[in-house]
């Protein structure tokens, strides 16, 4: 198993979060996104919020790939409507290159 930590900013907006917070209850996330994640080697994944800055821990199946998960997101329509709703929430991190969304994080201390 291997685990990953990526980080996005939300817009500075008290009703837009909110939105964004409603859309990943599980009652009103879509099905075909729970399937994608379950389905690509995610064997878990939790966002949190703080502010406007979000952190996403992804524990993933030892054999799981971003490069492919990102083409086969790329090549799903349902997918690519869910990331283009999403964006109207999200705004990348000063860090992000051109294009970039989720960042990832660098792990410095294990315990």
């Amino acid at each position: 198993m291997k685990m990953y930590c990526l980080t996005l900013d939300l817009k500075d907006d008290p009703a837009l979060i909110e939105e964004y917070k409603r859309y990943h209850q599980p009652d009103i996330i879509w099905p075909e996104v729970m399937e994608n994640i379950r389905t690509h080697g995610v064997l878990s994944e939790e966002i949190f919020l703080l502010g406007t800055r979000m952190v996403m821990v992804l524990q993933t199946a030892a054999d799981f790939s971003f490069e492919q998960k990102t083409a086969l997101d790329k090549a799903n329509p349902t997918m690519q409507a869910w990331e283009e709703l999403m964006w109207r929430f999200q705004k990348a991190v000063p860090e992000a290159k051109p294009g970039e969304k989720w960042v990832l994080m660098e792990k410095i201390f294990e315990a």
